[in-house]
């Protein structure tokens, strides 16, 4: 089976930036994968970021981060990273990443097949 694991959540000031990466615990390649990345803002419902395809396809699912967060993948390294950027207090939240069977389009949270346990990431001053 597929292990997802989050890391490089951290603390970090407003207007900061960080890069989460999501890789497999489990050895099992990424590569036919769709990859999304959500979030779980404390006391709020789990929401879409965005997702890749594996050819690259981008999808955004929250309009709110489009410009600041950066999706994408490096199949060498068999990981897939978020950058975030210029970061906000309302980006405080449990971020994690989801797998899904189909490789070429992204679909709903519903859809994802695999999902790792979050990094969590704190924007405060």
């Amino acid at each position: 089976q597929l292990q997802l694991v989050e890391s490089g959540g951290s603390l970090v000031k407003p207007g900061g930036s960080l890069r989460l990466s999501c890789a497999s615990s489990s050895g099992a390649t990424l590569d036919y994968y769709s990859i999304a990345w959500f979030r779980q803002a404390p006391g709020k419902e789990r929401e879409g970021v965005q997702c890749i395809t594996s050819r690259g396809i981008v999808t955004n699912y929250a309009d709110s981060v489009k410009d600041r967060f950066t999706i994408s993948r490096d199949n060498a390294k068999n990981t897939v990273y978020l950058q975030m950027n210029n970061l906000k207090p309302e980006d405080t939240a449990v971020y994690y990443c989801a797998a899904d069977w189909d490789p070429n389009f992204c679909h709903q949270e519903s859809d994802m097949d695999y999902w790792g346990k979050g990094t969590l990431v704190t924007v405060s001053s």
